[in-house]
């Protein structure tokens, strides 16, 4: 009896350790038989709850491939992404600038990827992501800068371009703008504006014009001295202290203005980017890019199409001050339904602008150089006042070494 009860123990014993055992078995046998896909961001941790459940609706609808997805400090991007591509292993799927994504396409390190599969993006955004005929790059989200102005400080005639805001002559104790001159390629954007793009131009008679502009409004303090040494977070915190009349930045900036700054936010009204010659507006770009070396390049381009998607690209536009890049998307309700709230408004306009956008700058191999050069430009003609027709030749011969 005793020996009939104790096998009837161990039965049931062996049957619960087997409900455990098997499931888990079978899990793993089943994960083990999907394809990874390695996905990097560049700082997107606040938006975990968004991008997992992105992952989870791809993954049902595809259960072939498992996401594995990684948040990268934005410092750290460019960095860790050069090492992994030097290895066998990167990752699948990474968000990178598009600056950078054109410096691996140079050394041969990214998958083309066939113009087919990119219908659905705005055609000037996707044509950026463009080496020696190929695509390197799928879009993922753009932002285009607006001008703030402050109706306390200034009640003309509003400006619509560079040309006709530096004729404003300031109020007392402000400045008619700041442009951070030497931070980045700020100073080439906004010489682009002019078709002013290539070292065959760089030193054109329209070049030496707006060089003597600048030069002019500094001298004459119109603009701050910091604009040669100071980025466009200085130059925010001058125009919510009161210091600059007009201000073109990225419509993200508004809500800081609006805790920080309230008396200025109340006087703060929206215009459109100011531009220059070509009348067209520039923009910034964030884009994914597949390692040449990826093991899945075929699935993580079918999770950068889905996660790019009209739908998804217009729900997370809602959690950001981000621009959707696909073409669907942006034609909705949300950027262009107009309200009295100017962060609607920026929305609108910003929104409005991928829809006349200025040729990005020429690409070179050296763009940290060539930034490294227009920093030096600027800086001998307003600093130590040299001849500008002989500091644009020098800039011109240095530009084409690149």
């Amino acid at each position: 009896m005793k020996k009939s009860y104790l096998k009837y123990v161990l039965i049931i014993i062996i049957v619960i350790l087997l409900s455990f055992i098997l499931p888990l078995f079978f899990k793993n046998k089943n994960d083990n038989s999907k394809q990874t896909i390695t996905f990097w961001t560049l700082q997107l941790g606040t938006f975990d709850e968004y991008i997992n459940n992105v992952i989870s609706e791809f993954e049902k609808k595809n259960p072939q491939y498992k996401i594995k997805w990684i948040d990268i400090p934005y410092s750290e991007g460019e960095k860790r992404t050069l090492a992994s591509i030097l290895t066998d292993n990167p990752p699948d799927l990474v968000n990178l600038t598009p600056d950078f994504s054109l410096l691996l396409a140079q050394k041969n390190a990214l998958f083309s990827i066939d113009e087919k599969y990119l219908n659905d993006y705005i055609p000037e955004i996707k044509n950026s992501l463009k080496y020696n005929g190929k695509f390197f790059g799928i879009p993922f989200y753009a932002t285009s800068a607006v001008t703030l102005y402050n109706r306390e400080l200034y009640s003309g005639k509003l400006p619509k371009s560079y040309d006709e805001l530096f004729k404003i002559i300031p109020k007392r104790n402000t400045y008619i703008t700041m442009i951070s001159l030497t931070e980045n390629d700020t100073l080439l954007k906004f010489l682009n504006k002019y078709n002013i793009n290539f070292y065959t131009n760089i030193n054109s008679a329209k070049s030496i014009e707006l060089f003597s502009i600048i030069k002019n409004l500094y001298l004459k303090n119109y603009i701050p001295k910091e604009s040669i040494t100071q980025t466009h977070r200085d130059a925010l915190e001058k125009y919510m202290s009161g210091q600059l009349a007009f201000l073109v930045t990225g419509s993200n900036f508004i809500n800081m203005i609006k805790e920080n700054a309230p008396s200025v936010y109340k006087s703060t009204k929206i215009l459109p980017q100011l531009t220059g010659d070509t009348n067209k507006y520039d923009y910034s770009l964030m884009n994914f890019v597949i390692p040449e070396k990826s093991k899945n390049k075929h699935g993580a381009l079918e999770f950068a199409l889905f996660f790019t998607n009209s739908v998804n690209q217009l729900e997370f536009s809602k959690l950001t001050s981000i621009l959707p890049v696909n073409k669907y998307a942006i034609k909705d309700e949300f950027f262009t339904k107009k309200t009295d709230d100017i962060q609607v408004q920026a929305r609108i306009i910003s929104a409005a602008q991928l829809n006349n956008l200025q040729t990005p700058l020429l690409t070179v191999k050296n763009k940290k150089d060539l930034n490294i050069l227009s920093s030096n430009c600027i800086q001998e003609i307003l600093i130590n006042n040299k001849d500008i027709a002989l500091v644009l030749n020098k800039f011109a011969q240095d530009w084409e070494k690149l």
